[in-house]
């Protein structure tokens, strides 16, 4: 069983950045593809962005592409989100999620764990 456990979350100004981590526990975590989503009240819980166990593929939401950038060290069993020019409808609880089957998926389906989430508001 893998434990995810999101942090970084706070409030941001238009335009400013945020690094997101979402840091792991448990066997064989680098098998797992891990993802980020995010969720509002009103909303379905969302994809931004996912990356596969090796780390070598990502993959984002049109949203976020150009913006937001997601990496991953095995070494320290973290996943990292960095956010850039932050806009107020990025404002979410963010979520991360491990895939079992090692790609990082865009639907919400494929994962087998979550964490908590980390809510992050941003302000115009």
């Amino acid at each position: 069983q893998i434990q995810l456990v999101e942090s970084g979350g706070g409030l941001a100004q238009a335009g400013d950045s945020l690094r997101l981590s979402c840091t792991a526990s448990g066997p064989s975590y680098s098998n797992y593809g891990i993802g980020w989503f995010r969720q509002t009240a009103r909303n379905e819980r969302e994809f931004v962005a996912g990356v596969s166990g090796s780390g070598g593929r990502s993959d984002y939401a049109d949203a976020v592409k150009g913006r937001f950038a997601i990496s991953r060290n095995n070494a320290e069993n973290t996943v990292f989100l960095e956010m850039n020019d932050l806009k107020p409808e990025d404002t979410a609880v963010y979520y991360c999620g491990a895939d079992p089957t090692g790609w990082g998926s865009s639907r919400a389906t494929k994962y087998l764990y979550w964490g908590r989430g980390t809510q992050v508001t941003v302000s115009s």
